[in-house]
């Protein structure tokens, strides 16, 4: 077979990912080569930032597996390979440690004043006021999964309540957060928490489902974070609430477009924190995403269950196949 990875590897990485699947043919494509690889891959594993022909690709019939370096599936994710039987895994919650760590930075950022301090700074001035609190707070996370969850462990010991909403409440482990409820019960949710934290995939479901309505049943004060996908917000909604002071601030690890375009109302609203996509970056980032690949590899030449086999009608792995325990 022959295995084509896109995604940023040293030497030592590509011995790791031959030593997992001896006697296999594979190839460092890179994003330069990915598009004309693709089209000879039996397995891609990694993430292309360029387009495509993903018709092509699935018209030939060759690749049998996609092994995302993301959790995020918006990049293959498209209407060819989901009506082809080819099976799809993703990195979902590889990088729950770090989304956690950049959602608690933006959260509390805006929670202890940050962005007027900095300006402050900047014009070097010494400016108090009063700031808000995270203990005893609601915090709200859309979607408990691997992101989710972590970060409903990191904030548990700051005493706060947390009430979640997700598509497999049933799934998922007792005493997580305090209040879970099925994806429908959104409003309830919004309207309880203080705080949002936007941990869903982006797919037909989730594209949009942050708009005027949503906003306006949130909190007056309340502040929403995105850790997810952009396109999950309606950019020009969000701006309104902010600028009407209906929201409180929001903290914006990712935007509708990215780069975030130099002429964007978000750069000037004095209560966004605003970070460039790096949720999920780590300076181990390609040592675990080769880990997951290595392992994933040794799985499906066993033919044994995929960790993190998604469902493509979703967009993401189940709660079953997060753990490796859905057969091929």
């Amino acid at each position: 077979m022959r295995i084509v990875l896109c995604y940023p590897i040293e030497s030592r990485h590509l011995r790791q990912i031959e030593a997992a699947a001896p006697g296999h043919e594979v190839v460092d494509a890179g994003q330069e080569r990915i598009g004309a690889e693709l089209l000879e891959a039996d397995i891609f594993c990694g993430h292309a930032k360029v387009p495509v022909p993903w018709p092509e690709v699935v018209r030939r019939g060759r690749l049998q597996w996609i092994q995302s370096s993301a959790a995020g599936l918006d990049h293959c994710l498209v209407p060819e390979v989901i009506a082809s039987p080819i099976l799809v895994s993703s990195a979902s919650g590889l990088f729950a440690d770090q989304v956690a760590e950049q959602t608690l930075a933006l959260l509390l950022g805006l929670v202890r004043s940050l962005p007027t301090f900095f300006r402050a700074q900047q014009a070097r001035e010494f400016i108090r006021r009063p700031t808000r609190d995270l203990h005893g707070a609601t915090v709200g996370i859309v979607g408990l999964g691997g992101n989710g969850t972590r970060l409903a462990e990191v904030l548990r010991p700051f005493r706060t309540r947390l009430v979640a909403t997700d598509m497999f409440p049933s799934d998922q482990p007792a005493g997580v957060v305090d209040a879970l409820w099925p994806a429908d019960q959104l409003p309830r949710l919004l309207a309880e928490s203080d705080i949002v934290v936007l941990c869903v995939p982006l797919n037909d479901q989730t594209q949009g489902m942050i708009a005027a309505r949503e906003l306006a049943q949130m909190k007056p004060g309340a502040l929403l974070i995105n850790v997810a996908r952009g396109p999950v917000v309606i950019e020009r909604d969000l701006v309104a609430a902010l600028a009407s002071g209906h929201l409180g601030g929001a903290g914006l690890d990712v935007t509708e477009i990215e780069p975030l375009p130099v002429d964007s109302p978000l750069w000037a609203l004095p209560n966004v924190l605003i970070t460039p996509h790096v949720g999920a970056q780590s300076v181990r980032r390609a040592d675990d995403t080769t880990n997951l690949i290595a392992e994933n590899l040794r799985r499906y030449l066993a033919g044994e269950p995929l960790l993190n086999r998604v469902d493509k009608r979703l967009g993401y792995p189940t709660p079953a196949a997060r753990r490796g325990e859905e057969r091929m």
